[in-house]
């Protein structure tokens, strides 16, 4: 489903290039964890995977499809309804509630508010943070922000989940269910609602994770070293 061929990076010309050349299909269904020292370009694999980087030399390719070349407006389509993203920091508007952050990529996907209002009120019950949906981020606790920001990158349904360090500020009890969640996803467990109309509710989602937390690497399924 999402693969790279001979990918390398540099943010700047004739800078230090990433990644040397990196060619690695991920499995459909399994957690990815993505390692390695820092400075080795763990999140900034996942911007060039989420498209929001464009890579110095290979590609990336989803469904054998060539999408890190495509036009930007074809691009931002991949990444409204294919990809979800889940940032290091939860980034969370300040200044909106929980539920409107949760929504805003359903919506930008195209969705109708009434249905990206239940399907988000859906998973933040399920992460169990449905008390707050309608409080805003300063509200609510770092680890209850995380969570809500696993929740936004659910909300489509995406085959494609990316995850920048989701359990640096949990505690345990909070990151095993953040990693109970994306290990769910990845395997088509828990997208109820439109999505099984659509077709799509039980088929297998590509996650990675990047990170340098043993515990989630014990419980990643696979694990990519750069």
């Amino acid at each position: 489903m999402l693969s790279v061929e001979g990918l390398s990076f540099a943010y700047r010309r004739g800078a230090e290039e990433l990644f040397g050349g990196l060619s690695h299909e991920f499995t459909p269904g399994a957690v990815t964890a993505v390692t390695g020292p820092s400075g080795r370009g763990k999140s900034t694999l996942l911007y060039v995977l989420g498209l929001m980087l464009t890579p110095t030399r290979g590609r990336v390719l989803l469904d054998g499809r060539a999408v890190s070349s495509a036009p930007d407006a074809v691009r931002a389509r991949v990444r409204a309804h294919r990809i979800g993203f889940v940032f290091q920091d939860s980034a969370l508007d300040p200044t909106r509630t929980v539920l409107d952050s949760v929504v805003e990529p359903a919506l930008y996907a195209g969705w109708g508010l009434g249905r990206a209002r239940s399907r988000g009120r859906e998973l933040l019950e399920q992460m169990g943070v449905g008390a707050r949906a309608d409080h805003r981020p300063g509200e609510i606790s770092g680890g209850q922000a995380q969570r809500v920001a696993v929740c936004r990158a659910l909300v489509t349904d995406p085959l494609v989940i990316l995850a920048d360090e989701p359990t640096g500020n949990l505690d345990r009890d909070n990151a095993t269910g953040v990693l109970a969640a994306l290990s769910a996803a990845a395997g088509g467990a828990g997208n109820a609602g439109e999505s099984e109309r659509d077709g799509i509710g039980d088929v297998p989602r590509t996650v990675l994770i990047a990170t340098h937390d043993p515990f989630v690497i014990e419980h990643a399924d696979e694990v990519l070293s750069l």
